[in-house]
């Protein structure tokens, strides 16, 4: 199958432009007579482990010159489980919906390299690169290094980076119950109920309760264990969970990678050490959809945004997503 050369090139050029918005020095080069390759970026937001970086590597040469025979992308840290160049060529149709074309066998992955072999008569086409940030990245900086290859023999490369890697730790999606799986552990990142937070009392920095309170807007409500009674209002605690955890409640931060919504806003590293937590409550009650936290555990290890995905009263259960930071 031949793809239509001048079609992908233009593609070329739109990512060469989008590039040139970022880089005001930057200028597209005319289309040459022979094999050539651009990329960008496409995914956005801090680089945390366990997510993917995502780009999209764009090789042409004219149809009278030959075709692509491969491409591959060599990581300076080799990826996680789940990282692939895709054996598909993206376009986007009159209706803005992206349309894929196989034109290669799936992509193979040996240690830092990932390539793709053209099975298709192709002189053009655009690849997605989704590299899985492993653990072995958590803090430093990856570099990549596109490259293709035509039946001539000739190659061209594109190197991409350095791009760092965001020291904080993501967990998406922990439902909290009322007189079920009531605790939370920033520590430990994770849900647990009366038999698991018995046996690790002292990892237990927050309590969820909900309460139907006449002439008092408490509801859905994230409570220290060393709260007042009258926030903690007769739950139980396992013996020795006394951790006094500071926290501040935020409305309208609605963090993309934690809410999943249309905003564009990024919790970094670099916001966990400027949260300052003089004076702040040890209590958060009347939390809603939407809503969020700012904690600091008690020991001053940890810190953490809390965003609240979504309540239901009826089950009284509450579904968060967390991002956490070591701060010693």
């Amino acid at each position: 199958m031949q793809l239509k050369y001048y079609s992908i090139l233009l593609l070329i050029s739109l990512a060469l432009g989008f590039m040139a918005c970022q880089e005001e020095e930057y200028s597209i080069p005319a289309a040459g007579t022979e094999l050539q390759n651009d990329c960008i970026k496409r995914s956005l937001g801090p680089n945390v482990v366990g997510l993917n970086i995502e780009f999209a590597y764009a090789m042409a040469l004219p149809k009278d010159k030959g075709k692509l025979v491969s491409a591959q992308v060599e990581a300076s840290i080799a990826g996680a489980s789940g990282t692939y160049l895709e054996n598909r060529s993206f376009y986007t149709n009159n209706s803005g919906i992206d349309v894929g074309i196989t034109v290669g066998n799936p992509s193979v992955t040996n240690g830092k390299v990932t390539e793709v072999s053209f099975s298709k008569d192709t002189c053009a086409s655009t690849l997605r690169y989704f590299y899985s940030i492993p653990e072995e990245a958590r803090g430093k900086e990856v570099s990549f290094k596109f490259s293709a290859k035509d039946s001539n023999g000739k190659t061209v490369s594109y190197d991409m980076g350095p791009y760092t890697v965001a020291k904080m730790d993501m967990k998406l999606d922990m439902v909290l119950s009322d007189n079920n799986n009531m605790y939370l552990s920033i520590a430990d990142m994770a849900v647990m109920n009366a038999a698991t937070a018995a046996a690790s009392p002292d990892k237990v920095d927050l309590v969820y309760l909900y309460r139907a309170l006449t002439g008092v807007n408490f509801a859905h409500a994230l409570v220290s264990p060393a709260s007042d009674a009258e926030y903690l209002q007769g739950a139980t605690l396992p013996s020795g969970a006394k951790n006094n955890t500071p926290l501040w409640k935020v409305y309208g931060l609605r963090d993309q990678q934690l809410a999943r919504l249309q905003y564009g806003i990024y919790i970094d590293d670099p916001d966990f050490p400027k949260m300052d937590f003089t004076g702040a409550p040890n209590y958060a009650i009347n939390m809603k959809a939407e809503y969020g936290a700012w904690v600091e555990t008690a020991d001053g290890k940890y810190r953490a945004y809390i965003f609240v995905n979504k309540v239901d009263n009826t089950k009284k259960e509450m579904t968060v997503s967390i991002k956490r930071y070591t701060m010693k």
